[in-house]
């Protein structure tokens, strides 16, 4: 296994964190939704979500609708959710199943599970139409660890595989492909916050000590992160020594059966690894979760997560991982109110910015990935009104 050991931030780094406007610039959410939200990969789902032929998925980002379906052939696709004759979505529940074909709600259009047209309703009243040009418009998709990524327009990000490579070997004994659903993909309610708050507070351990008891007492005393490099970061937390304090630690502790499979290292510890822009992935001994945020606007966030659970999962497992997920939920809540105080005080008068600790050098790492594609977050007041997306493509261009 390699050694993935934490390194400390250099001497002398911009402590700063981003301009205030960021956080409320609508314009600058659109700029996002092009440049990060489309253009990078965003974790749609597991394997397991579309286990059987005719499964399906459906989830939106911003004003794009994907739909992932697994073929009669084995294979998990993504496509537009999109009918090609209307528009209209070809599915409208976010999960099912369809024996053979997809069929559009609007007009009957029907297409194959391969994305192909099947046939269109009343054919006599269309020209010809072949059954690939008019079929389902496909995502780039990949899979990586058993996970399904899309991406909505083509960019210069790499591969998934590339990007979160360095973790296959740490990755390879949880054998996180053969997981299965614990329960839904589901969106959570909105949070009234801009979604690099919710970035912000989850790209650091340097509250969880004041902000997050339980966390604290499981594994506050080994807990670090590792800074975003190439588009990925992690956070490794090992147990604190003893019982804990907390009843939901001290009973986890206690039902957590000893994860064999794993190395030492692991079989008391929690594992999360970040895809920039937006997603988490955590694994720990007794099970796997996903978690990103999408933004609606400025001012709003949607959260998104799923978890799973190993197949041959034993009732002391299963016990386990019920504790984790309280002590997950708890963590969540305590979260959405950090959120939402950190990002109206840019709001106030008295505001003229933060100071970043060397514990969150990794909230660093991950404005830096910002700027680098949107260059108008060094600016300390924003563009001119309409402005926003000419400025950036300026200021990227200078570089060059």
């Amino acid at each position: 296994m390699k050694d993935l050991t934490h390194t400390s931030p250099p001497k002398n780094w911009d402590r700063t964190g981003l301009p205030g406007w960021a956080y409320f610039s609508d314009e600058l959410a659109e700029l996002e939704m092009e440049e990060l939200f489309r253009k990078h990969w965003q974790l749609a789902c597991h394997v397991s979500d579309v286990a059987e032929p005719g499964d399906y998925l459906a989830f939106d980002v911003g004003g794009e609708r994907a739909l992932i379906v697994r073929g009669r052939d084995g294979i998990v696709r993504a496509f537009h959710n999109l009918c090609r004759h209307r528009g209209s979505r070809v599915v409208t529940d976010e999960r099912g199943h369809c024996k053979s074909a997809l069929i559009c709600p609007y007009h009957g259009w029907a297409f194959n599970l391969d994305g192909t047209l099947r046939g269109a309703a009343q054919p006599k009243s269309f020209p010809a139409l072949d059954p690939v040009e008019w079929g389902l418009k496909p995502l780039e998709t990949e899979i990586w660890q058993g996970f399904v990524f899309v991406r909505f327009k083509e960019s210069d990000q790499p591969a998934v595989a590339e990007i979160m490579g360095r973790f296959d070997d740490e990755l390879a004994p949880y054998d996180l492909a053969d997981m299965v659903p614990v329960g839904t993909v589901d969106w959570s309610d909105e949070t009234a916050v801009n979604w690099k708050a919710v970035r912000d507070v989850d790209n650091e351990g340097y509250h969880v000590a004041m902000a997050h008891p339980a966390l604290h007492d499981l594994y506050g005393k080994g807990y670090y992160d590792e800074p975003y490099i190439g588009g990925a970061s992690r956070s490794f937390a090992s147990f604190n020594p003893g019982p804990g304090a907390l009843w939901s630690v001290r009973a986890y502790k206690s039902v957590l059966p000893e994860a064999t499979w794993l190395p030492e290292s692991h079989r008391q510890a929690w594992l999360y690894l970040g895809l920039f822009p937006n997603a988490v992935i955590g694994v720990y001994p007794d099970s796997m979760i996903f978690y990103q945020e999408f933004p609606d606007g400025a001012g709003k966030t949607k959260l998104r997560g799923a978890a799973y659970r190993r197949r041959d999962e034993s009732r002391e497992m299963r016990a386990a991982r019920y504790l984790s997920g309280r002590i997950d939920t708890i963590t969540a809540e305590e979260d959405q109110m950090l959120t939402i105080w950190s990002c109206e005080a840019a709001l106030s008068s008295g505001y003229d910015g933060i100071l970043l600790s060397d514990l969150e050098y990794g909230v660093k790492s991950h404005h830096d990935h910002l700027r680098a594609l949107l260059p108008v977050l060094n600016l300390e007041e924003p563009p001119e009104p309409g402005t926003m997306a000419e400025v950036n493509a300026e200021m990227l261009a200078g570089r060059e």
